[in-house]
Protein backbone atom coordinates (compact mmCIF):
# COMPACT_ATOMS: atom_id res chain seq x y z
CA UNK A 1 0.00 0.00 0.00
CA UNK A 2 1.43 3.18 -0.53
CA UNK A 3 0.26 6.82 -0.25
CA UNK A 4 -0.67 8.95 -3.09
CA UNK A 5 -0.56 13.18 -2.10
CA UNK A 6 -3.39 15.31 -3.70
CA UNK A 7 -2.75 19.32 -2.90
CA UNK A 8 -6.39 19.36 -1.89
CA UNK A 9 -6.74 22.65 0.86
CA UNK A 10 -5.15 25.99 -1.11
CA UNK A 11 -3.53 28.60 1.53
CA UNK A 12 -5.99 30.72 2.03
CA UNK A 13 -8.57 27.79 2.69
CA UNK A 14 -6.52 26.75 5.37
CA UNK A 15 -5.90 30.39 6.91
CA UNK A 16 -10.27 30.88 7.04
CA UNK A 17 -10.66 27.39 8.07
CA UNK A 18 -8.58 28.35 10.99
CA UNK A 19 -9.01 31.33 11.72
CA UNK A 20 -12.71 30.47 11.94
CA UNK A 21 -12.40 27.72 13.73
CA UNK A 22 -10.91 30.05 16.22
CA UNK A 23 -13.24 32.68 16.17
CA UNK A 24 -16.38 29.95 16.79
CA UNK A 25 -14.48 28.34 20.17
CA UNK A 26 -13.72 31.76 21.41
CA UNK A 27 -17.43 32.56 20.92
CA UNK A 28 -18.67 29.48 22.53
CA UNK A 29 -16.43 29.94 25.44
CA UNK A 30 -17.48 33.36 25.86
CA UNK A 31 -21.10 33.15 25.08
CA UNK A 32 -21.90 30.57 27.77
CA UNK A 33 -20.27 31.97 29.62
CA UNK A 34 -22.56 35.26 29.39
CA UNK A 35 -25.23 32.72 29.55
CA UNK A 36 -24.76 31.97 33.08
CA UNK A 37 -23.00 28.31 32.34
CA UNK A 38 -19.47 28.95 34.27
CA UNK A 39 -17.56 32.05 34.54
CA UNK A 40 -14.25 32.26 33.75
CA UNK A 41 -13.33 36.30 32.73
CA UNK A 42 -16.32 38.38 34.32
CA UNK A 43 -19.83 39.14 32.17
CA UNK A 44 -18.46 42.01 31.08
CA UNK A 45 -15.28 41.17 29.35
CA UNK A 46 -16.75 37.97 28.06
CA UNK A 47 -19.55 40.44 26.30
CA UNK A 48 -16.62 42.78 24.85
CA UNK A 49 -14.66 39.51 23.24
CA UNK A 50 -18.09 37.83 22.01
CA UNK A 51 -18.88 40.80 20.22
CA UNK A 52 -15.38 41.24 18.88
CA UNK A 53 -14.86 37.51 17.96
CA UNK A 54 -18.35 38.29 15.92
CA UNK A 55 -17.74 40.88 14.31
CA UNK A 56 -14.39 39.82 13.40
CA UNK A 57 -15.89 36.49 12.08
CA UNK A 58 -18.17 38.67 9.91
CA UNK A 59 -15.33 40.58 8.07
CA UNK A 60 -13.87 37.00 7.56
CA UNK A 61 -16.77 35.44 6.02
CA UNK A 62 -17.13 38.33 3.72
CA UNK A 63 -13.21 37.86 1.94
CA UNK A 64 -14.46 34.22 2.22
CA UNK A 65 -17.40 34.74 0.43
CA UNK A 66 -15.51 36.87 -2.42
CA UNK A 67 -12.81 34.32 -2.29
CA UNK A 68 -15.43 31.66 -2.65
CA UNK A 69 -17.10 33.46 -5.77
CA UNK A 70 -14.19 34.47 -7.84
CA UNK A 71 -12.39 30.48 -7.49
CA UNK A 72 -15.56 29.24 -7.89
CA UNK A 73 -14.84 27.04 -4.78
CA UNK A 74 -18.50 28.03 -3.79
CA UNK A 75 -19.57 25.09 -6.22
CA UNK A 76 -17.75 22.79 -3.59
CA UNK A 77 -20.68 23.14 -1.24
CA UNK A 78 -24.05 22.20 -3.86
CA UNK A 79 -26.05 19.61 -2.40
CA UNK A 80 -26.37 16.21 -3.73
CA UNK A 81 -28.32 13.21 -2.71
CA UNK A 82 -25.93 10.65 -4.74
CA UNK A 83 -24.68 8.30 -2.08
CA UNK A 84 -25.83 9.97 0.44
CA UNK A 85 -26.61 6.09 2.09
CA UNK A 86 -23.32 4.78 1.53
CA UNK A 87 -22.04 7.79 3.11
CA UNK A 88 -24.48 7.15 6.34
CA UNK A 89 -23.71 3.55 5.83
CA UNK A 90 -20.25 4.04 6.15
CA UNK A 91 -20.24 6.60 9.10
CA UNK A 92 -22.60 4.32 11.52
CA UNK A 93 -21.09 0.69 10.41
CA UNK A 94 -18.55 0.42 7.75
CA UNK A 95 -15.92 2.38 9.76
CA UNK A 96 -16.17 -0.26 12.63
CA UNK A 97 -15.71 -2.96 10.35
CA UNK A 98 -12.26 -1.46 8.33
CA UNK A 99 -14.83 -1.08 4.96
CA UNK A 100 -13.25 1.34 2.15
CA UNK A 101 -14.59 5.00 1.97
CA UNK A 102 -17.22 5.36 -0.53
CA UNK A 103 -15.56 8.74 -1.14
CA UNK A 104 -12.59 9.88 -2.72
CA UNK A 105 -11.67 13.32 -2.53
CA UNK A 106 -10.45 15.48 -5.33
CA UNK A 107 -9.70 19.30 -5.82
CA UNK A 108 -13.19 19.28 -7.50
CA UNK A 109 -14.90 17.47 -5.18
CA UNK A 110 -13.23 17.65 -1.49
CA UNK A 111 -16.72 17.71 0.29
CA UNK A 112 -18.16 14.05 -0.19
CA UNK A 113 -22.62 14.15 -0.19
CA UNK A 114 -23.62 14.02 3.60
CA UNK A 115 -21.21 16.46 4.06
CA UNK A 116 -22.63 19.19 1.38
CA UNK A 117 -25.94 18.45 3.31
CA UNK A 118 -24.43 18.89 6.69
CA UNK A 119 -22.97 22.39 5.11
CA UNK A 120 -26.13 23.38 3.59
CA UNK A 121 -27.67 23.00 7.00
CA UNK A 122 -25.86 24.73 8.45
CA UNK A 123 -25.55 27.91 5.97
CA UNK A 124 -29.50 27.54 5.41
CA UNK A 125 -30.40 27.08 9.21
CA UNK A 126 -28.08 27.44 11.91
CA UNK A 127 -26.32 30.37 11.25
CA UNK A 128 -29.19 32.30 10.13
CA UNK A 129 -30.96 31.94 13.37
CA UNK A 130 -27.26 32.51 15.14
CA UNK A 131 -26.40 36.14 13.34
CA UNK A 132 -29.78 37.05 13.19
CA UNK A 133 -30.76 36.65 16.60
CA UNK A 134 -27.16 37.77 17.75
CA UNK A 135 -27.98 41.23 16.11
CA UNK A 136 -30.96 41.44 17.14
CA UNK A 137 -29.32 41.34 20.85
CA UNK A 138 -26.39 43.43 19.62
CA UNK A 139 -29.31 46.23 18.91
CA UNK A 140 -31.37 45.87 21.30
CA UNK A 141 -31.21 49.44 22.24
CA UNK A 142 -32.52 50.24 18.83
CA UNK A 143 -35.37 48.73 18.59
CA UNK A 144 -37.71 50.82 19.96
CA UNK A 145 -36.43 53.47 17.23
CA UNK A 146 -36.70 50.76 14.29
CA UNK A 147 -40.29 50.04 15.59
CA UNK A 148 -39.18 46.27 16.01
CA UNK A 149 -40.01 46.08 19.68
CA UNK A 150 -43.97 45.56 18.69
CA UNK A 151 -42.92 42.12 17.23
CA UNK A 152 -40.02 40.76 19.21
CA UNK A 153 -39.43 40.50 22.75
CA UNK A 154 -35.70 40.25 24.22
CA UNK A 155 -36.53 36.92 25.44
CA UNK A 156 -37.76 35.20 22.23
CA UNK A 157 -34.50 36.46 21.11
CA UNK A 158 -32.26 34.88 23.60
CA UNK A 159 -34.01 31.67 23.27
CA UNK A 160 -33.54 31.55 19.49
CA UNK A 161 -29.47 32.87 19.90
CA UNK A 162 -29.18 30.35 22.90
CA UNK A 163 -30.78 27.10 21.19
CA UNK A 164 -28.63 28.48 17.57
CA UNK A 165 -25.26 28.51 19.78
CA UNK A 166 -26.66 24.40 21.62
CA UNK A 167 -27.11 23.41 17.44
CA UNK A 168 -23.23 25.20 16.17
CA UNK A 169 -21.38 23.47 19.55
CA UNK A 170 -23.27 20.23 18.36
CA UNK A 171 -22.27 20.94 14.81
CA UNK A 172 -18.34 21.69 16.01
CA UNK A 173 -17.99 18.85 18.20
CA UNK A 174 -19.42 16.42 15.20
CA UNK A 175 -17.05 18.24 12.46
CA UNK A 176 -14.25 17.51 14.84
CA UNK A 177 -15.28 13.98 15.36
CA UNK A 178 -15.08 13.33 11.60
CA UNK A 179 -11.91 14.91 11.27
CA UNK A 180 -10.40 11.98 13.09
CA UNK A 181 -12.58 9.31 10.62
CA UNK A 182 -9.79 9.31 7.88
CA UNK A 183 -7.15 6.82 6.95
CA UNK A 184 -5.63 7.57 10.51
CA UNK A 185 -6.29 9.85 13.07
CA UNK A 186 -4.78 12.65 12.49
CA UNK A 187 -4.92 12.55 8.28
CA UNK A 188 -7.48 14.86 7.73
CA UNK A 189 -6.05 17.94 10.40
CA UNK A 190 -2.77 17.10 8.51
CA UNK A 191 -4.00 17.42 5.41
CA UNK A 192 -6.04 21.27 6.34
CA UNK A 193 -2.32 21.94 7.88
CA UNK A 194 -0.33 21.06 5.02
CA UNK A 195 -3.09 21.34 2.24
CA UNK A 196 -1.54 18.12 1.05
CA UNK A 197 -4.60 15.00 1.41
CA UNK A 198 -3.11 11.39 1.84
CA UNK A 199 -5.47 8.42 0.70
CA UNK A 200 -3.34 4.63 0.34
CA UNK A 201 -4.63 2.98 -1.94
CA UNK A 202 -2.78 0.38 -4.04
CA UNK A 203 -0.56 1.85 -7.06
CA UNK A 204 -0.74 0.19 -10.16
CA UNK A 205 1.87 -2.35 -10.84
CA UNK A 206 5.13 -1.62 -13.35
CA UNK A 207 3.94 -2.78 -17.39
CA UNK A 208 -0.12 -1.93 -16.59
Amino acid sequence: MNAARIYIYKRYERFWHWSQALLVIIMMVTGFEIHGSYSLMGFQKAVQLHTLAAWTLLVLWAFTIFWQFTTDEWKQYLPSLKNVMAMIHYYTIGIFTHSPHPFRKTVVQKHNPLQRLAYLALLAFISPLVWGSGLFYLFYGSWNALGIDKYLTLEFVAIAHTAGAFMMTAFFFIHVYLTTTGHTVFAHIKAMITGWEEAEHELPKAGH
